[in-house]
């Protein structure tokens, strides 16, 4: 008898339990809306501006709810009513906010990539320059005109010391002087490669100049020879 109460006990027991575990699982697993909440977070997050209830808001979050209060006509259920402005709220929704961001950050992207790119095109620019001062590209073009003209100044300045017998030293040794320093100069110019670059408009304007030198010098060395002619 008593095997058999125990055991009438147990299966009650039993039967509660799962009563118990099924209820509350149905519970947990049921969906609870809540408006008044939903329409909280719609209205600091994307809006539409509106709050619930109405005089809760109006009286105790007057401030960042922008309620006020309207007569409203409906017969017999006419009285003040709640609404809410979104200009008079001391928040507003985070929304617009959020797309000022985005657009900020959507002008300061726009503009680095702007920037990125001018960054490149003077770098690739820099690098053409580079390789256009590492090598000298003009020299070929004077290089022929200058042995013309070392030829005739070395040959004239050589006749000059041999007819005057040394005797035009000092002219022949100025002009020789003069003679150096061109080629000298011409020399640094034509140098290539690290720490001696230079752009090739800077080498052809220093060319031309030095030309202009040396063709000078040929002419007075001409007119040295005439005199070594005449007179010795």
């Amino acid at each position: 008898m008593k095997h058999s109460h125990s055991s009438i006990i147990f299966i009650m027991c039993t039967a509660l339990a799962f009563l118990f575990v099924g209820s509350g699982s149905a519970y947990a697993q049921k969906k609870v809306h809540d408006s008044q909440k939903e329409k909280q977070w719609r209205s600091m997050e994307t809006g539409p501006w509106d709050f619930e209830p109405g005089w809760y808001y109006y009286f105790l979050h007057k401030n960042y709810s922008g309620a006020e209060t309207y007569w409203k006509w409906s017969g017999f259920k006419s009285g003040y009513r709640v609404r809410f402005k979104e200009h008079k709220s001391n928040v507003k929704t985070v929304m617009p906010r959020r797309i000022a961001q985005e657009e900020l950050q959507k002008e300061k992207v726009k503009k680095a990539e702007e920037e990125r790119v001018k960054v490149k095109e003077m770098h690739d620019e820099e690098v053409v320059r580079a390789a256009d001062r590492n090598v000298d590209l003009v020299y070929s073009s004077f290089k022929d005109d200058f042995n013309r003209m070392q030829g005739a100044i070395t040959e004239g300045l050589s006749y000059c010391l041999t007819k005057s017998k040394g005797k035009l030293y000092p002219q022949v040794n100025e002009f020789q002087r003069q003679n150096d320093m061109i080629c000298q100069s011409i020399a640094y110019t034509h140098k290539q490669g690290i720490g001696n670059e230079l752009e090739n408009s800077k080498r052809q304007e220093a060319y031309v100049e030095y030309k202009k030198q040396m063709e000078e010098l040929v002419s007075r060395v001409a007119h040295l020879v005439g005199m070594a002619q005449q007179y010795y």
